[in-house]
């Protein structure tokens, strides 16, 4: 699984990312390249306590990755209808507005 893009995920704005899919549907590969994304060394590092949870589970249902912010915020994303890309953007478009320090450096 090749990763999207090589843009950095900041994690600072988040407080939990819950991410679960069933490995073995032909709809998952977006949230699993999401996941990658969110969970690798380089963007935990930006938020040591914001924590990762992964559910797999076997029964077909539909891939789901919950993004809770520290202000209380969700953001939900249904992986089986949306590219690694669109769910990238859509996650780091919130984090920015989220973060004043990573707007003012755009």
């Amino acid at each position: 699984m090749a990763a999207p893009s090589k843009a950095t995920v900041v994690l600072k704005a988040v407080k939990k990312i819950a991410i679960q899919f069933s490995p073995f549907e032909s709809n998952v590969r977006s949230t699993r390249e999401f996941l990658v994304l969110v969970g690798s060394e380089k963007a935990r590092a930006t938020n040591r306590n914001c924590e990762v949870v992964t559910m797999v589970k076997h029964d077909k249902s539909e891939p789901v990755v919950d993004v809770t912010y520290l202000d209380g915020e969700r953001l939900v994303m249904k992986g089986a209808n949306l590219t690694s890309k669109e769910m990238l953007s859509a996650f780091q478009s919130r984090c920015t507005a989220k973060d004043p320090q990573a707007a003012a450096k755009k």
